[in-house]
């Protein structure tokens, strides 16, 4: 079969990695992929956005599967759009992906739907949003663009001081453009965060094993919120706290998609804070997390792949349940000094030849890109690596070895992924 992987990041490397090791492929594409993934697939030079181009590509080379990674060609319709030319496509359509596209939405769903989800109130009107501020008591309070801002538009905000800056910083001075024009403002949440992704064809509900991630720039998780600094799995969970975010959050959702025709067939993420009144959905993503695909599949030992079809299929009922290694896997996310604000790209990384790579240790390219011989930083987070062993301890161990043989300018990375540091 031949398979188009759409997307540049971790994730997409990471989705590249394991799909090759199904004897199904007999090529793979990585539009437009990065300097990893040129060395499992062909990447071809096409933008992950640009729906067009991959649709004619898709359709001129015959492949059999395109597999979506990242939300922006999703909430683009890239589904449909290949859809109508009769090609596969992993990932859901225009109107499912708007769970992620538009928060508003997904915070009404959860409204009408009745899924546990945080007290909220949505504003497109500066004025307003200040006078709902000045009507509150003192308290921490979220802020967030309803938009896409990858990963970015979220301000847990201490006080009704820094809520009136994100809010302005929203609406006013639009630092996350249209993604902005809708800010929502939440009530504070409190407890370990979590991630849950599911696999699904609308009908059949596959759970994939749950995974924690880093989402502040600096250790003990001070500093603006990032894409993600880094992530692990297992994460070990109750058994009713397990069953509640199953019987409460993943299949309602889901179902609640059927019954406003937005049947959604792919990936679908729930991040959750895990308070004393149970597990809250603190949002949804129409796609698996980065970087929280890196540990999950490195840590899956089924072939990938037809899952991924029978998802598209319709027949996720007729596939074996996924196994999984029962190892910890932990991604220490290395990004580019300044990030998640300005940073400098085309930095030359050094020592990628001196790690050995194989079942247990990977290094997934993020932002990377390679002239000539060189392999140069091209994005705010460069490379996650990722490391199986038999605890936590010995995983990030591995983990964090790697760092020391490889380097870049102004390399940034957390020391306290996946414990103390």
């Amino acid at each position: 079969m031949k398979i188009l992987v759409v997307g540049n990041g971790g994730r997409e490397h990471a989705l590249a990695w394991k799909i090759a090791q199904s004897p199904l492929v007999t090529r793979l594409f990585c539009a437009p992929g990065n300097a990893g993934t040129a060395a499992i697939a062909e990447n071809v030079d096409i933008a992950s956005d640009d729906v067009n181009a991959i649709r004619n590509f898709a359709v001129s080379n015959k492949v059999d599967l395109v597999v979506v990674g990242p939300e922006g060609p999703l909430c683009l319709g890239i589904f449909d759009e290949l859809l109508n030319a009769k090609i596969r496509c992993f990932g859901p359509s225009k109107a499912a992906a708007e769970i992620e596209g538009s928060k508003a939405y997904a915070r009404e769903l959860c409204r009408r739907h009745r899924i546990p989800s945080p007290l909220h109130w949505m504003f497109d009107d500066l004025s307003k949003a200040r006078a709902f501020l000045d009507m509150r008591e003192e308290g921490p309070i979220v802020v967030k663009a309803s938009g896409l801002a990858a990963g970015k538009g979220v301000t847990v905000c201490k006080s009704l001081v820094e809520a009136r800056i994100a809010v302005t910083e929203c609406l006013e001075k639009r630092r996350f453009g249209d993604a902005g024009n809708t800010i929502i403002l939440e009530e504070c949440l409190e407890g370990p965060e979590l991630s849950v992704m599911t696999l699904t064809d609308g009908q059949t509900i596959v759970p994939f094993e749950p995974a924690r991630d880093h989402k502040a720039v600096f250790d003990d998780d001070k500093g603006p919120n990032t894409g993600g600094m880094g992530a692990y799995s297992p994460v070990v969970l109750q058994s009713r706290t397990r069953n509640q975010i199953e019987s409460q959050i993943v299949f309602p959702v889901v179902h609640a998609l059927n019954r406003e025709s937005r049947r959604f067939q792919g990936f679908l993420y729930a991040g959750l804070m895990l308070t004393v009144q149970g597990p809250r959905v603190i949002e949804f993503n129409c796609r698996l997390g980065d970087p929280e695909t890196q540990p999950l599949l490195m840590r899956l030992k089924s072939d990938l792949l037809p899952l991924l079809l029978a998802t598209v299929d319709g027949k996720l009922d007729q596939q074996q349940a996924p196994v999984w290694d029962d190892r910890h896997a932990v991604t220490v996310v290395a990004c580019s000094g300044g990030y998640p604000l300005e940073f400098k790209k085309g930095m030359p990384i050094f020592g990628l030849d001196r790690v050995v790579t194989g079942p247990d240790l990977q290094i997934f390219h993020s932002g990377t890109v390679k002239k000539g011989g060189d392999v140069l930083t091209a994005g705010g987070r460069v490379l996650s690596i990722t490391a199986l062993g038999e605890s936590i301890s010995v995983a990030r161990a591995r983990a964090y070895a790697v760092l020391k043989d490889v380097e870049f300018s102004g390399i940034h990375y957390r020391r306290d992924i996946g414990g103390a540091g």
